[in-house]
């Protein structure tokens, strides 16, 4: 008769231990560049440094400036918070779609109030185009979420290196390495799909493209 074969003994504790490290610091990692390098945060600083590129005085930047923390950064970020304590949204990544829509509706209203401020001011044509830019890509947003969750933090890094590549040429390339970074994160977190990132990557390029053309900037 054949001995019956013993079990493999199990796999060394430690081993497992450093894997579960491995694992839970390669989220946190993910969660980090998610939080970091966020949509608002991105079209804020983008707006800074157009701002300081294209202002002809410093009081200027400093106005021009301060108005994109506050459109870009202070206006969305306070609305989330409040629809967040008054249970208009369920969590701050707003995973549910219909949650997200009607959250997105007040960011196109948001961006609209802020490219007519700037409309009126007259501020240089750049970020006049930036800001109509985001409007109307956030209202294509908005429309396609009511299907499907497009990542917004795809378009919200791959959006910005857009704009500044077509402004600056290669001066942005050394930094470049975020966007797959961050999209990667996002696919890690089960936050989006390989599909909902690429999307939303794709329409960060071509947006600006077409609002650049229509506003004779390329």
């Amino acid at each position: 008769m054949r001995a019956t074969p013993l079990p493999k003994p199990d796999a060394d504790p430690e081993s497992k231990i450093v894997v579960i490290r491995q694992h839970r610091a390669t989220m946190e990692f993910a969660r980090a560049l998610s939080t970091i390098f966020n949509p608002f945060l991105n079209a804020t600083v983008l707006f800074i440094i157009v701002s300081h590129a294209f202002s002809t005085t410093t009081p200027q930047f400093w106005l021009l400036s301060a108005f994109g923390v506050a459109f870009f950064l202070a206006a969305p970020l306070i609305f989330v918070l409040y629809a967040y304590l008054t249970g208009r949204v369920s969590d701050f990544e707003i995973t549910d779609l219909l949650e997200r829509q009607r959250v997105f509706l007040a960011f196109v209203i948001i961006y609209f109030a802020s490219a007519i401020v700037l409309t009126l001011y007259r501020a240089p044509i750049q970020l006049i185009a930036i800001t109509w830019g985001y409007w109307g890509t956030t209202l294509a947003t908005m429309l396609i979420t009511r299907w499907w969750k497009i990542s917004t933090h795809a378009f919200g890094v791959a959006g910005p290196f857009a704009v500044m590549f077509l402004l600056f040429k290669w001066q942005p390339a050394p930094y470049v390495v975020l966007v797959p970074l961050v999209c990667w994160a996002r696919i890690y977190l089960r936050a989006h799909t390989v599909a909902q990132v690429a999307v939303g990557a794709a329409l960060a390029v071509l947006s600006p493209i077409l609002v650049f053309r229509l506003f004779h900037l390329l």
